[in-house]
């Protein structure tokens, strides 16, 4: 696997042990069939508990039975299921740092004693309701409420484009609560077999097949009181969760070019034209070194952003900045991967192109490439430009 300056040299017994096991399981359980999967549509779930028993659920958390393994050793995880497919890192990223992330952080001890232990071992299935129909790149404007009644709260309003919410077990959905004048966002446990919740399929996809997405429609759906995140108020909580995930996006779109670059390489070594491989023509070595330049300074900056998240000096601007090259370096050199694949390219026999069609997802999902750039240029002149 390409490691062109040898940074797996530093990674501890645990680390090599984390990613090892992931390779092996998606080369032994998921690889085989994931290409069906993209063209039907669907996710392979019969793996969902047998990732849960290998600790691909928030490993990096700690208590309630979590392993709390270093945030390289998360990062190389979501590496490794990315390198399958953008939609099996979407169903472990969305699990653990857009569900159990939040209840960890901010749920109450029973919250945390009911949900991490299930959701850990995959019994139970989550999903995080942050985007609307209307409110995209701009979540602090969401439609969806809550209000007082009841010794609880009543919910109304629509999430879209959630991974997993077909299959989802409980919701974790952030609304705008109505109790209060200045009208705080606050995060609400929802489970989806409450009266008032129907959580539709989205179908017809042409990215991201291998993943379940959907909504969250709530219609006058109560929770109990005891079901409000009670450690955080306001757009914190939401956006707290998008950093964790975002963190192991900007690690796992390097898996998906990685495994585009492999793929070209070892076509081009062996397909033959003109006498001989066209590995041979100065061409495709042009386009294998630039492919491999871009993922080793993508792995340099994925490892630099583990090092300062290890440490807790890491920013959402810092992660900003490496979700939005390292996706947009995996959208790009999959084109390029596909491209020395020729005509063969275009079909499931080979992965660039299904995770060529993947990186439009993920490009445009936990905030789109511009939002990230306005990010940065904010953070570097002073200056908003989105507001």
């Amino acid at each position: 696997m390409l490691d062109y300056f040898d940074l797996e040299s530093d990674l501890s017994a645990e680390e090599r042990l984390i990613r090892d096991t992931a390779r092996e399981f998606v080369e032994e359980r998921v690889r085989p069939d994931i290409a069906d999967h993209f063209e039907a549509g669907t996710f392979p779930t019969e793996i969902i508990t047998e990732m849960g028993e290998l600790d691909f659920y928030a490993p990096n958390l700690e208590g309630y039975g979590l392993p709390g393994v270093s945030e390289t050793a998360y990062g190389l995880l979501m590496q490794e299921l990315e390198a399958c497919d953008s939609g099996l890192r979407s169903m472990a990223s969305v699990q653990g740092a857009l569900v159990m992330y939040p209840i960890h952080a901010y749920g109450s001890e029973a919250q945390t004693e009911t949900w991490l232990p299930e959701l850990a071992s995959g019994e139970a299935v989550g999903c995080f309701g942050l985007t609307e129909p209307e409110h995209g790149s701009n979540p602090s404007a969401m439609e969806t409420h809550a209000e007082a009644a009841d010794e609880g709260y009543v919910l109304n309003g629509t999430k879209t484009w959630i991974t997993n919410s077909p299959i989802a077990d409980v919701a974790v959905v952030w609304a705008r609560d109505r109790s209060d004048a200045d009208e705080p966002v606050r995060g609400f446990l929802v489970e989806t077999d409450r009266d008032g919740v129907t959580t539709n399929k989205i179908d017809e996809k042409l990215s991201l097949r291998a993943s379940i997405t959907g909504e969250i429609d709530l219609n006058d759906v109560w929770v109990p009181e005891e079901n409000v995140l009670p450690g955080v108020e306001g757009m914190k909580g939401p956006l707290s969760c998008l950093t964790q995930a975002r963190y192991g996006i900007a690690w796992g779109a390097v898996g998906a070019a990685r495994d585009c670059f492999e793929t070209a390489r070892e076509y081009a070594t062996d397909r033959e034209q003109f006498g001989g491989p066209i590995a041979r023509f100065q061409l495709q070595q042009e386009k294998l070194a630039e492919m491999a330049t871009q993922i080793t300074l993508a792995q340099l900056l994925a490892t630099r952003l583990a090092d300062l998240k290890e440490r807790g000096e890491m920013r959402p601007q810092h992660v900003s900045m490496a979700k939005r090259n390292n996706v947009r370096m995996a959208r790009d050199q999959s084109r390029i991967a596909r491209e020395m694949l020729g005509g063969n390219g275009i079909t499931l026999d080979y992965s660039p192109m299904r995770h060529m069609a993947n990186m439009e997802t993920v490009y445009t999902y936990e905030g789109t490439h511009d939002i990230h750039t306005l990010i940065l240029g904010e953070d570097l002149t002073g200056f908003q430009a989105f507001q």
